[in-house]
């Protein structure tokens, strides 16, 4: 695998198939990675640590690579939980290791580890501060809001690695790494990071003055090859420009009769030469893919009921996700429904005015109840100008 691209630096993580839930909200069927990396030189440095779920574990894979030798060092790039989670046993186990991490993650220390004695372990290092390993040297390079404020990467200078922490992540267990990095870095993008798209820009400007020959991220695979690929990937979603022309059709319903509407129009924008047209129902399906998906494509139709003079649950869900994550760029169609006093659309349109650069379209689609064949002609004008 990826994970052994080099004689001197291992990788010690472990995946995670028994989670359920990464971060308590996000659907991870095939489990999740925490990477943890080993830098063996005339000094030895351990690159973060893995969630408690899983730290007797990372411990073996340590000892085992580490043999007869102690950590000297260890990084921590990252204070969440699924990375720092394993601190604490790591410093029982190695108590004379030193500690390098930003100055704001030092401050959060005791937030963390309440009651634990860090005094005389803790090194805060800034912008373009290096640490010799022998012929290894780590340079670091602040990367607050990515996308927490504690956060930095590190670049390994003799062998070109960028021990990127949370970006260049992905959801899923490197056990069951098929191949397929975009689908679920996707998702774990626009989910995770996907606010913080300006800090993520700040970052490629940096990358773009190192050679990089490896990417090492905190989650999913060990990237060697086609960097190009995935650094530009990053500048597309950062940017919050689509990565694919096509609509996604978004709906929320109750008895049937709006996503009978949403269904006529996914299949009357296919029609009308469409490249692509995906369909969540917010009820069932993923949200998090909903939101994945709001972003890979460069425009949306939303369909919704009325409901308790507002809109479905569902729907408000979805785009308060979208306000959250910064949706931007788009084009918008709104389909309502009601069957006395519709003002979903209205409470719809509202919504999307809060977020930037939102073109929604003037056509809003108002179903009675159930879809009737006079409905038709106006599904076709607003697939017309979400098309144009």
């Amino acid at each position: 695998m990826a994970e052994n691209f080099s004689n001197n630096i291992k990788y010690i993580g472990v995946d995670d198939l028994d989670i359920d839930l990464f971060e308590g909200q996000y659907k991870v069927p095939e489990g999740m990675s925490y990477n943890s990396y080993l830098i063996l030189d005339e000094k030895v440095a351990v690159m973060d640590t893995v969630d408690a779920r899983k730290t007797s574990d990372w411990l073996a894979n340590l000892k085992k690579e580490l043999g007869a030798r102690t950590p000297d060092f260890l990084i921590v790039q990252h204070m969440e939980p699924d990375h720092a989670g394993s601190i604490t046993a790591f410093t029982e186990q190695y108590p004379n290791a030193q500690i390098y991490c930003t100055a704001q993650a030092v401050k959060m220390f005791p937030q963390f580890f309440d009651g634990v004695d860090f005094s005389g372990k803790l090194n805060a290092v800034k912008e373009g501060d290096t640490l010799a390993l022998g012929q290894h040297i780590l340079s670091f390079i602040m990367a607050p809001m990515i996308h927490w404020p504690e956060v930095m990467m590190t670049y390994e200078q003799s062998e070109k690695v960028l021990f990127a922490a949370d970006a260049f992540g992905k959801f899923g267990a490197l056990s069951k790494y098929d191949g397929d990095w975009a689908c679920e870095a996707r998702r774990y993008y626009f989910n995770i990071v996907g606010k913080y798209g300006v800090q993520v820009q700040n970052l490629l400007k940096k990358a773009a003055n190192l050679d990089i020959k490896t990417i090492c991220p905190l989650h999913g695979p060990v990237l060697t090859e086609n960097l190009e690929y995935y650094i530009g990937i990053y500048d597309t979603w950062s940017k919050y420009e689509p990565e694919n022309e096509g609509v996604l059709v978004a709906y929320a319903t109750f008895h049937g009769g709006t996503a009978e509407a949403a269904k006529k129009m996914a299949e009357i924008l296919k029609a009308k030469g469409a490249k692509k047209v995906a369909i969540a129902d917010l009820n069932r399906d993923d949200l998090h893919e909903a939101v994945e998906d709001a972003f890979r494509y460069n425009a949306m139709v939303i369909a919704a009921p009325t409901y308790d003079g507002n809109m479905s649950p569902a729907m408000h869900d979805f785009l308060h996700h979208l306000q959250l994550k910064t949706y931007q760029k788009r084009r918008v169609g709104i389909i309502e429904n009601g069957s006395w006093a519709p003002v979903s659309g209205r409470i719809m349109r509202a919504m999307l005015e809060e977020m930037k650069n939102i073109e929604i379209v003037d056509t809003v689609v108002t179903i009675k109840s159930r879809m009737k064949k006079t409905d038709i002609a106006s599904l076709e004008q607003l697939a017309d100008a979400i098309l144009k």
